[in-house]
């Protein structure tokens, strides 16, 4: 089996050049059958790489010694669902899913691409098809995930401790299915510069795949914050780690370029922006895959790497990044420049928008790559951490926010900003409502802090104004403003949704960052220490034998001000046997949106323990926004208009083939 799964990968790559170079000759020669031969040869090719796939996780399942990969990151101990998630917890493995998820958005294309323009089709598979053989040959070439060993060892190394978890089945492949999901819109970017042709129906196929994208890149960001926020017992959930920016930087680069695509689909408009933005995009998720894996960084996200790996994904990168933006220079001047609009419309404010979001990328972007090139000029390691970002990041993002509800409710072409104000007239008294609230009756909050949660409950209203305007509620009777409502586009529900959750997350930001309570304490068994309108009381460690681990377990009890019990906690540190790695298990009591969160330290010599508690209120509507963004971002994947490929299933075939011979 593993032999039939290396083979399979190696069928896979010839595919994917054959993918690559018979359709692009095709719409050179203007051959049919040539670029008809792109969807069949991508489904294969799929269906290859997931033969391959499944060969290795079979040799993770049945605990296949004699494969390098399963030896240095399994054990036979280890529970079955960790058995499974190790197969992409090493780089060997997450190229293997890399590449996996890329094959896969290019046989989606192939199934649902048939009315898209053949050579539109033929192109973006084409580009596919190359981006995969340069994947696929740095996984055979430096990351195989099939190498043997002879003799075979008798037991694993066992997964690194950190990684057993059940993030690690979900956050991976949502990021990648986020990072390679841009390759769609590079593909679709770089096929309209060689056709040397863009127009507003490209806009409509393409934003298809940034949404989805964009969803699955948000849900993958927000998996791994709430992952190392409860796995490594520190307490944080975002630190502007350059491989959590690594991330981050094609999630606003990717925000960028959907709303860049709505002013263009909508107004034909930005069209070489919009170009522009879905080549930075992916690039900056290649950027990411470099950072991660070349080794120029020391990270607790990054892989160990040899070189030899770097230099490839260098290569990579200089073929992508410098082919597609000389590509761009060539083709950008013959490209029509779109239609024109008033700063004061929807349109100026997405381009606002757009301002706001690539200058803040560009910021990380800076903050991120400044101590690589410092280090790489004079030799000098320096850090660049949470304070630049803060002072930087912050300042960028605090207006843009305050102008997010203005745009759902601007016209197209020209709009009134005084008529758009008076309509969110209500959404700002009820903002400044909670920030005099916040102020006298919240402890312990200042101006700022106060501020931060008027801005969250203005996005909130805002998003709820923007859909109760559009239903005529206040207008028209209730029965009719109900039909209204229901009868609303996906599309604008998404849009609400998305920019709620935004509200949401921004709240949770703002208060765990500005009310958290810390305490860091020596405790013996009985002793207790009040936090929060808390107490909570050490009741002493006891040992526990897991699977492949032992653990010595800190039991606590907290109480109320009424001095009522109310739960228990339970924090421990372990220690994997195979590795002799030791871990913190933080123990978390959840009370509403707000989290009582313990991490056991070291033991004292007398007989206590280090003990760190944090109060974190309302820490949980950080990730709930993210949730609520992804279901808005789901949303409008689902309306009609949004779904690949565009033209209304109502229409009949007979009128759908002229306008598509005519692009």
């Amino acid at each position: 089996m593993v032999e039939t799964g290396h083979f399979a990968l190696v069928l896979a790559f010839a595919l994917s050049l054959v993918q690559f170079a018979v359709p692009l000759a095709g719409t050179r020669l203007g051959d049919q059958r040539l670029m008809a031969v792109a969807g069949p040869v991508a489904v294969a090719g799929f269906a290859l790489t997931a033969l391959s796939f499944a060969a290795l996780t079979a040799a993770y399942v049945q605990s296949d010694f004699s494969v390098a990969n399963v030896w240095e990151n399994s054990h036979s101990l280890k529970p079955m669902l960790y058995k499974v998630t190790g197969v992409w917890g090493n780089h060997e493995g997450s190229m293997l899913l890399w590449v996996l998820i890329l094959a896969f958005f290019g046989a989606l294309v192939a199934w649902f691409g048939a009315n898209l323009p053949a050579t539109l089709r033929a192109n973006v598979l084409s580009v596919q098809g190359l981006i995969g053989a340069a994947f696929f040959l740095f996984v055979l070439a430096t990351s195989n995930p099939f190498a043997r060993i002879d003799p075979a060892p008798m037991e694993g190394r066992d997964l690194n401790p950190i990684l057993q978890d059940i993030g690690l089945a979900i956050h991976p492949p949502l990021l990648y299915l986020g990072y390679v999901g841009f390759s769609i819109c590079f593909s679709f970017a770089v096929a309209a510069l060689i056709e040397g042709r863009i127009d507003a129906a490209w806009a409509r196929w393409v934003r298809p795949w940034t949404l989805a994208a964009w969803v699955f890149l948000t849900g993958g960001i927000a998996m791994g914050s709430y992952w190392a926020y409860y796995e490594l017992g520190w307490g944080g959930w975002w630190f502007w780690d350059p491989v959590e920016n690594a991330s981050f930087l094609p999630w606003l680069s990717g925000t960028a370029l959907l709303h860049s695509a709505i002013v263009m689909e909508k107004r034909s408009a930005l069209k070489i922006w919009t170009l522009l933005l879905a080549i930075l995009t992916f690039s900056l998720s290649l950027l990411g895959t470099f950072l991660v894996r070349s080794g120029v960084l020391t990270s607790v996200h990054a892989f160990a790497t040899d070189p030899s790996r770097g230099l490839f994904i260098l290569m990579i990168l200089i073929l992508f990044i410098g082919g597609s933006l000389a590509l761009f220079a060539l083709r950008a001047s013959s490209l029509t420049q779109g239609g024109l609009f008033h700063p004061v419309s929807r349109e100026g404010a997405l381009v606002l928008n757009n301002l706001f979001l690539t200058t803040a990328t560009a910021t990380v972007l800076i903050g991120t790559l400044y101590p690589l090139l410092i280090e790489a000029v004079t030799g000098e390691k320096i850090s660049v951490g949470a304070p630049f970002f803060n002072l930087t990041f912050i300042p960028l993002v605090m207006p843009l926010l305050l102008a997010v509800p203005f745009g759902p409710l601007m016209a197209w072409k020209r709009g009134d900003l005084y008529a758009v104000a008076q309509r969110l007239f209500a959404a700002f008294g009820g903002a400044l409502l909670v920030v005099l609230l916040s102020f006298f009756f919240v402890d312990g909050i200042g101006v700022l802090a106060a501020f931060g949660i008027g801005v969250a409950a203005w996005l909130m209203l805002g998003a709820v104004t923007d859909l109760a305007l559009k239903s005529g509620i206040g207008s028209v009777g209730a029965a009719v403003a109900w039909r209204r409502f229901v009868g609303l586009p996906r599309s604008v529900f998404g849009t609400a949704l998305a920019h709620f959750g935004l509200g949401v997350t921004t709240l949770g930001i703002v208060a765990v960052t500005t009310l958290e309570v810390e305490r860091i304490v020596t405790m013996r068994p009985g002793e207790t220490m009040p936090i929060a309108g808390y107490t909570l009381r050490f009741e002493g460690i006891q040992p526990f034998q897991g699977p492949n681990f032992t653990e010595e377990q800190g039991r606590f009890v907290y109480f109320d001000a009424a001095g009522r019990e109310r739960g228990a906690i339970m924090s421990s540190k372990r220690l994997y046997t195979a590795r002799q790695m030791p871990t913190t298990e933080a123990g978390i009591a959840t009370r509403g949106f707000s989290q009582l969160y313990v991490a056991l330290g070291d033991p004292t010599s007398d007989g206590g323990v280090v003990v760190r508690v944090w109060w974190k209120p309302l820490v949980l509507l950080i990730w709930l926004g993210g949730v609520v963004m992804m279901a808005g971002g789901t949303m409008s994947l689902l309306d009609r208009r949004l779904r690949v490929g565009a033209p209304s299933a109502r229409r009949s075939k007979d009128v759908l083939k002229p306008q598509v011979a005519a692009e």
